[in-house]
């Protein structure tokens, strides 16, 4: 989809961002250690598969099963999470960094507040083509206040 097609289901302030990141942070937070959780069981089921080499013994099968219900129903939990998320009109970027985009209308064009779930705020921003690698800082000088129609957040 391209940037012009793209409708937001929220338009974030700076300050509704923030009030927004105890909720975000809480649900984030869960987001990171089942998605960690995953990645671990991904990785014992890749390690089981690997060292079977020809065996079949019910024990091996047995933990299999466990391992592949585990990761069925942790795959229904982050899929909540993530839908939680974009309920708020928050989008996750990347469950295993934290890290989740507020749009924004900045400088009058449709774009990201960035936040990462070590930051204690909403300190960033980026267009939405360039993600975490093209964030920039949020200063002062760059958010005009509420009832100026040029500043970072008309609405």
């Amino acid at each position: 989809m391209s940037p012009e097609e793209y409708t937001p289901a929220k338009i974030f302030t700076v300050e509704e961002a923030n009030a927004r990141l105890p909720l975000v942070r809480a649900i984030v937070g869960d987001l990171i250690k089942l998605a960690t959780e995953l990645s671990d069981r991904r990785e014992r089921l890749d390690q089981l598969s690997r060292s079977r080499t020809g065996e079949s013994s019910e024990v091996y099968q047995a933990e299999v099963e466990q391992v592949e219900l585990e990761l069925e129903k942790d795959s229904e939990r982050l899929s909540e999470y993530l839908r939680e998320l974009l309920e708020l009109g928050v989008e996750p970027k990347s469950a295993m960094a934290g890290l989740v985009d507020f749009p924004a209308m900045i400088d009058g064009k449709l774009a990201y507040l960035c936040w990462k779930y070590d930051e204690p705020e909403v300190l960033y921003w980026h267009d939405l083509e360039a993600g975490f690698a093209g964030r920039q800082s949020l200063t002062a000088d760059s958010v005009a206040s509420p009832d100026h129609s040029d500043g970072l957040f008309d609405a």
